[in-house]
């Protein structure tokens, strides 16, 4: 039987690991930590009995993912539960805007934008079933529906400036920039548009749900998976050292590029750890966590039915800051990013007291304290919010970083968004999961198609150790 060891526990690596151990390899997962799951895990980080998402949140892209189907982690116990508003954006004064599944419904609110908001996410909304697997995977690949991908890449390649255009009212271009500011990145650069398209359509097509009793509960699902098919756990194992693996014959590191690069030394080829130690990595987050009594009191009222809310008022302000952010530089009002799962999952709350989830936008290893900025961004959309406070979590992006080797600097997406990573992470390459020693392939979220907890970068990986097994090379 071929053996393999996958280092790193985080989404992509348990993926990689249920999809070796389902084809007949005998695999050991081996963990640094004390848990299992890295950033989709759930805690009580405020009080008792409140469920907190450690990182990952909401999961546009996970349902229907190739990796989903093939492990069919809702007969392992995954349940959805979905909010009325996918997501939200307040603005000052009361206003804002509100996404529904239906794009009729949120272009019915949109007012004067609405015929444009079809315009551009109708159609992409109705093939979307055809487009997400496209980008789900490496750019270079033969497209299955050339046409429906290339309609989606006119959108997608565009700066998030020139896109917002379609868009004449300050809500409309709000609604659009508050997922575009997924990218960590300046909107007026190059495909700055693609996350915020890829986002918005999702939220259209398949909706942002929350899992079930919190986002661990999709680890339990993967770790039920691979337990069934044989997988070892190894936890509190820090791999400094490829050798230290002995000679299993294939080796899948959920690791950031770098980390890869000093796993493996001197066996990785001088080309392949030279681009590895120049991949980029973003800006950081800084993440609050509250426990609420009786939920927030958004002056929007569709806000208070939204899953995910984005703060950081018009399009040209979220614009300002995610520019400043990238040049290093701490905004006064940073963007925030607000998670009321317990709206579509109450059972995450306790009587009338409520975890709600934050982080903003911060550069890259900030050293400050930017709780009160993060709550300042609520309590300006929601007046009252803080007399409503009862506890309070903070982990900066130190904190991000030490409880999660990936997150460089506090970067939870594991690298820079720009266009040229966007289609060529980690590096220049046919296969961009193998690394150059024979059997060994990066799994993590710096693989495409990146960040989140859809665990398609290790499914991708371990499909191409098995052709890498299969063909005997």
């Amino acid at each position: 039987m071929s053996t393999a060891v996958v280092v790193g526990s985080g989404p992509n690596g348990l993926a990689a690991a249920a999809v070796l151990a389902k084809a007949g390899v005998q695999v050991t997962v081996v963990e640094a930590g004390p848990t299992l799951g890295g950033g989709a895990q759930s805690r009580e980080l405020t009080l008792p009995g409140l469920v907190h998402d450690d990182s990952s949140g909401f999961h546009p892209l996970a349902l229907g993912s190739a990796f989903a189907a093939e492990l069919d982690l809702a007969g392992a116990g995954l349940e959805w539960r979905w909010p009325d508003v996918q997501f939200s954006h307040p603005l000052d004064g009361g206003g804002g805007a509100a996404l529904w599944r239906s794009v009729a419904r949120t272009a019915d609110g949109l007012g004067a934008d609405g015929r444009a908001w079809s315009r551009v996410f109708g159609p992409l909304a109705e093939r979307f079933d055809t487009i997400a697997p496209e980008f789900l995977q490496p750019v270079l690949h033969v497209p299955r529906h050339p046409v429906h991908l290339a309609r989606f890449g006119a959108y997608a390649g565009l700066p998030a400036t020139w896109l917002a255009r379609a868009w004449s009212t300050e809500p409309g271009r709000a609604l659009f920039a508050g997922a575009a500011a997924h990218a960590f990145r300046p909107l007026g650069t190059l495909a700055s548009s693609a996350i915020g398209v890829a986002l918005t359509t999702a939220a259209h097509a398949f909706g942002w749900p929350v899992a079930a009793g919190g986002t661990g509960a999709i680890t339990d699902a993967v770790l039920q998976r691979a337990t069934e098919h044989g997988v070892r756990f190894e936890t509190g194992r820090r791999v400094v050292d490829v050798r230290d693996l002995g000679e299993p014959d294939l080796v899948l590191l959920d690791t950031a590029p770098a980390a890869a690069a000093d796993i493996l030394g001197d066996r990785l080829p001088a080309r392949v750890g030279r681009a590895y130690r120049r991949y980029r990595h973003g800006p950081g987050a800084f993440k609050v966590d509250y426990a609420v009594e009786g939920g927030v009191p958004w002056t929007h009222e569709p806000s208070r039915g939204a899953g995910t809310l984005h703060l950081g008022g018009s399009f040209e302000e979220v614009a300002a800051t995610e520019r400043e952010v990238t040049r290093g530089r701490m905004p006064e009002r940073p963007f925030v990013l607000v998670g009321q799962q317990y709206v579509a999952d109450p059972s995450r709350s306790v009587g009338d007291v409520h975890p709600l989830y934050a982080y903003a936008h911060v550069p890259a290893g900030f050293t400050g304290d930017a709780t009160e900025a993060v709550t300042a961004q609520i309590e300006r959309f929601a007046p009252g919010f803080r007399e409503r406070i009862r506890a309070v979590h903070v982990r900066s992006t130190a904190d991000l970083a030490r409880n999660n080797a990936n997150y460089v600097g506090g970067d939870i997406v594991t690298g820079a968004n720009d266009a040229v990573q966007l289609v060529f992470r980690p590096r220049v390459a046919v296969d961009p999961y193998a690394t150059g020693v024979p059997g060994v392939y990066l799994c993590s979220a710096a693989t495409p198609p990146g960040a989140g907890a859809h665990g398609m970068c290790g499914y991708h990986a371990a499909r191409s150790a098995l052709d890498h097994l299969a063909s005997g090379r």
